[in-house]
């Protein structure tokens, strides 16, 4: 019987995009996307979410390629015109969970330790949670079964009990080897389907 669900925040509870702030830098969609893709990749991003500090990683990035400092310096330095709204629908079904008083709630998620007080500040249910783990501050990330264990022990969490919810499957599959009941996040309106059937809310 599940009695705690863990919830993955980035792309599940909260819209993050550099594209959001990339977009005022670069007229060209394209060269933006180039950008994104070849030079502030989502491999050099983990690094930080995984504990490199901001500065490490921004200064190695420059390093390596010296021409595209400018915008290299913006993706943290900007950083917070990156961060959307929360996914209502999700927060909605959060708030459900929360007032049913029938489960304990926890988040896992990969964030740098530096960046997320900003969006602590920018959305109050983030208050709502029985504890989060941040991968920044813990110097592991997802998918490593360290980082998961990490919740299960410090909260008492027993995993046949709990249900994880991620957008990442990646994440997903590492979970499920630790026995972590689980749903794939592909919406709002679909995770909403699959809690119903298991009759969570």
């Amino acid at each position: 019987m599940i009695n705690t669900i863990i919830f993955d925040l980035g792309a599940v509870l909260i819209d993050w995009n550099p594209d959001y702030m990339y977009r005022t830098v670069f007229a060209d969609e394209q060269q933006m996307r180039d950008f994104l893709t070849n030079v502030t990749t989502s491999d050099w991003n983990e690094e930080q979410d995984a504990g490199r500090t901001l500065q490490e990683g921004t200064e190695l990035l420059v390093a390596k390629h010296p021409h595209h400092e400018e915008n290299i310096r913006a993706f943290y330095g900007r950083w917070i015109e990156m961060l959307g709204d929360a996914f209502e629908g999700t927060v909605e079904i959060f708030k459900e969970l929360k007032e049913s008083g029938k489960y304990r709630i926890y988040a896992l998620t990969n964030w740098s330790a530096e960046t997320f007080p900003l969006a602590q500040q920018k959305f109050e249910f983030l208050n709502w949670f029985d504890g989060i783990v941040v991968s920044g501050a813990e110097k592991m990330r997802k998918p490593a079964p360290e980082f998961y264990q990490i919740l299960l022990d410090r909260y008492n969490v027993n995993p046949q009990e709990s249900l994880f919810i991620d957008d990442n499957y990646r994440n997903i599959l590492a979970a499920e080897k630790m026995g972590i009941n689980c749903i794939h996040f592909t919406s709002s309106e679909k995770l909403r389907e699959e809690l119903v059937a298991k009759g969570i809310v």
